[in-house]
């Protein structure tokens, strides 16, 4: 089994060209990449979290620091990373914008080496069309080595498989990588509760401490 992939492997290389190869290699990262972001997000939005996200914004907005504490001691997540900061720092609009920002790279890991798959495959597609193209005309020019005309009909067809493959690699790599897009505004967004919650159980905190000090 393993010696027949191999050999139809290799096939495939020697009709379509050198381009194949690049192409294969952008294929293996690509699904590598999507893999391990889909176990990120999967991970990220699991029920579990989310219960807790729900849990936290509530004690956030009831001023109840102690709880969120309780409910972010072992979260590594982008929630429980900003629920810390805003904690230890305070919920004020820089501290905020700095927790989010230090948890972008990790929302958008990897996402300008798949958006660089999408457009170089296709184009990497196109020129091993271009160079099997010319090689079949090249072929075509010269009457003394070209005895059978169907020759040049099959290099053009095998050509074509630069394009084919280059345009497989980056439909594959394309709706992940919108849905990875989706999935990281939609944490943001939810950061973005994390902070107003925040901010709303402090001035509660601070109107109820105001009224305590006056009676």
């Amino acid at each position: 089994m393993v010696d027949t992939g191999i050999d139809d492997l290799t096939s495939l290389i020697n009709r379509g060209g050198i381009v194949m190869i690049p192409l294969f290699v952008l294929s293996v990262i690509s699904l590598t990449l999507i893999l391990e972001r889909v176990w990120f997000w999967l991970l990220m939005g699991g029920r579990g979290n989310l219960r807790r996200l729900e849990k936290m914004n509530i004690a956030f907005r009831s001023g109840d620091k102690e709880t969120v504490r309780k409910l972010t001691r072992r979260d590594g997540s982008p929630y429980g990373e900003v629920a810390n900061a805003l904690i230890s720092q305070g919920a004020s609009d820089a501290v905020a914008l700095e927790a989010v920002e230090r948890q972008r790279p990790r929302l958008d890991r990897f996402m300008v080496a798949l958006s660089t798959i999408i457009t170089a495959a296709p184009l990497l597609g196109i020129l091993g069309t271009v160079m099997g193209i010319i090689a079949s005309f090249r072929l075509l020019g010269d009457q003394a080595t070209l005895t059978d005309p169907s020759d040049v009909a099959g290099g053009i067809a095998a050509a074509l498989l630069t394009t084919a493959l280059g345009l497989i690699v980056a439909l594959v790599t394309l709706f992940p990588y919108m849905l990875f897009r989706g999935w990281a505004s939609q944490t943001i967004g939810r950061l973005e509760m994390i902070i107003a919650a925040a901010q709303q159980g402090i001035s509660h905190e601070e109107v109820n401490s105001k009224k305590g000090n006056e009676s």
